[in-house]
């Protein structure tokens, strides 16, 4: 079952489009996580689902309500939907307390119970309360702001970029309780973010925008391993593209005889590895492998990103490889490349 529906929703501000005939379906308790660079449209669609905007034809249904079709609107007060700003857009004329109980209907020691509640719920501590939000850090301030949004008890939550002003150790620290939290209180959740890592890493549906369009959807693990095309492979990561001959589930290309994920096609094409799936020996495992001298060594502790250039025949060809850190080969070695698993195929558009 889904949760929210949009349906074939456009908005144009003057002459630019910000979205152009959006349909997605967000199922129940799900992560949805939408990604695309800068002017992608993604905000947009994020704040026409919250109702800060209104879209110029389409629709959005949430639990069976049309929340704004081309006869009416619900106002943003009255979708029940979280909404978490980046910068989490405190008052800060109010205490943590104050501001996580803004809105709520309880008074008294119900009220003080219920904001309490809630603190635990985002794992800060009690004695917070009476702090002001200059007190608290970066971190923290999310976690409060994140708590304003549950207290209205909301069918759909919706965290624009909430993690990108955090430094990176806090960041996948939030990151993981947030998707904790909101997949124990059973509330479907959509991610705004620029981060590939980050769309990657908490979304169980993931949805690419570009130039307004929604370009794939569907599990991360797909998009990253089987992208529509090649600026969506380079949008989700690093990866090593080229020409190929397609014949019989095979390629023929620069790195010798490669397997594909052709789906039957056969004809000319571009191919996509990501640098994970080649893997380099200094010392010969395969007489078809190809060789390769290393130029070029990114060392990151765990991992290493290798710049290697192919000898003959496809010599001055450059790739890129990821290595294990503790056994990558320095700059100038010679290597041998082998392939793990299929190469995935783009067929011509």
């Amino acid at each position: 079952m889904n949760a929210l529906e949009i349906n074939a929703l456009s908005k144009s501000f003057g002459t630019q489009t910000a979205l152009d005939n959006i349909c997605l379906s967000v199922p129940t308790g799900s992560r949805t996580v939408i990604v695309g660079p800068s002017g992608s449209g993604k905000t947009t669609l994020l704040r026409m689902i919250a109702g800060f905007e209104f879209p110029d034809a389409g629709s959005l249904t949430l639990n069976g309500q049309t929340l704004v079709d081309s006869a009416h609107a619900v106002p943003a007060y009255q979708r029940q939907i979280g909404y978490v700003p980046q910068d989490g857009a405190l008052f800060p004329h109010m205490t943590v307390a104050d501001n996580i109980g803004f809105g709520l209907s309880d008074t008294g020691a119900a009220r003080s119970t219920r904001i309490l509640e809630l603190m635990d719920s985002v794992a800060l501590n009690a004695n917070m309360a009476t702090r002001w939000p200059h007190e608290l850090s970066g971190g923290q301030q999310q976690r409060v702001s994140l708590a304003r949004a549950l207290a209205q008890q909301p069918r759909l939550m919706l965290l624009d970029e909430p993690f990108s002003a955090l430094d990176t150790g806090l960041r996948g620290a939030m990151r993981k309780m947030v998707a904790r939290l909101l997949e124990g209180a059973g509330v479907t959740t959509i991610l705004v973010t620029h981060d590939q890592g980050e769309a990657l890493s908490f979304a169980d549906q993931l949805a690419v925008m570009r130039e307004g369009r929604l370009v794939q959807s569907g599990h991360p693990m797909d998009l990253y391993r089987y992208p529509q095309d090649e600026q969506t492979a380079r949008f989700l990561g690093e990866a090593v593209v080229m020409p190929a001959q397609i014949d019989a589930g095979w390629a023929h290309c620069e790195l010798g005889r490669v397997q594909v994920n052709s789906n039957g096609f056969s004809g000319t094409a571009q191919i996509m590895l990501r640098p994970e799936q080649l893997q380099v020996s200094s010392t010969p495992t395969d007489t078809q492998g190809r060789h390769a001298v290393v130029t070029d060594c990114d060392f990151a502790g765990n991992t290493c990103t290798l710049t290697v250039e192919l000898s003959e025949p496809a010599a001055g060809r450059s790739l890129l490889v990821r290595s294990s850190g503790m056994h990558a080969p320095p700059a100038g070695s010679t290597v041998q490349l082998s392939i793990v698993g299929p190469a995935h195929v783009f067929e011509a558009q």
